[in-house]
């Protein structure tokens, strides 16, 4: 690399990348590729046409895919959010910051310079989950924090129960652990009233999308605020009475407009 920079563009004036490519190409098989090396006793284009041109791979034709880099924090469902997306890492990593690198067809975690998992590209919303990465002895645990979420949406009402109840209906129901979260917040924000309207609703078009739900609630809410109040402007605060006036006010007796002196 010091050779080309020094002695094959140092001091060159190229017009653009064309012509940089033909003066490398000429500098690598004439100039540089003719004189024999230090080290190896060669020429660099006898050694290179002998050993290496063999080993070459096509030349890509795809554009390089530039990959995403990010540190997520590894939740307690065990699933950490790159590009929108949820993907499960074992038990150990929980609550832990980890190092992804996402590119159009995977998405791989590091720790350190060590890969630990490996996951296909989903999109956003979605999530890859890997059932090896939850080990049979919690699942027990994992299996009673849902029962106990299942209990409090039920708390708020029939058809919140049942939505939960749908919602973790799953081989894997603490990974839709989330989802009862974000139930269970809407329930705060709207009123348990409302979200049991709009959940029995959902539930008998069979649609299982707390994000769409949350959709509804918001769409029902601001078809029912009220109409605003008409403005009425109030009187003027500088306004006085005729009284406080020096001279009175005297009407024109002349129904033409004309002067009455």
């Amino acid at each position: 690399m010091r050779d080309v920079r020094d002695d094959c563009f140092a001091g060159e004036h190229l017009q653009n990348l064309e012509q940089s490519g033909a003066h490398a190409r000429h500098w690598c098989e004439h100039d540089y590729g003719m004189h024999r090396h230090s080290t190896t006793q060669r020429l660099p284009r006898e050694h290179f046409e002998a050993v290496e041109r063999a080993h070459l791979l096509p030349a890509p034709t795809a554009r390089y895919d530039l990959p995403r880099w990010c540190e997520p924090k590894v939740a307690r469902d065990q699933h950490a959010q790159v590009a929108r997306a949820l993907y499960s890492l074992p038990t150990i990593w929980v609550s832990r910051r980890v190092v992804a690198r996402a590119d159009s067809a995977t998405v791989c975690f590091y720790h350190g310079q060590v890969l630990i998992k490996t996951h296909p590209r989903v999109p956003p919303g979605h999530r890859s989950t890997d059932p090896h990465d939850f080990p049979a002895e919690k699942s027990a645990y994992a299996r009673r924090d849902v029962v106990f979420l299942e209990g409090q949406a039920a708390r708020h009402g029939e058809a919140i129960g049942r939505y939960a109840h749908a919602l973790l209906d799953v081989p894997l129901p603490w990974t839709r652990m989330r989802r009862v979260y974000a139930l269970l917040g809407l329930v705060k924000r709207h009123g348990a009233e409302r979200v049991e309207a709009v959940c029995a609703t959902a539930l008998a078009a069979d649609m299982l999308d707390v994000h769409r739900l949350r959709r509804m609630l918001e769409l029902a809410t601001s078809a029912a605020l009220p109409a605003a109040a008409t403005r009425v402007i109030p009187l003027a605060r500088c306004l006085r009475p005729a009284q406080q006036y020096a001279l009175a006010f005297t009407p024109n007796p002349n129904p033409e407009g004309g002067s009455s002196r």
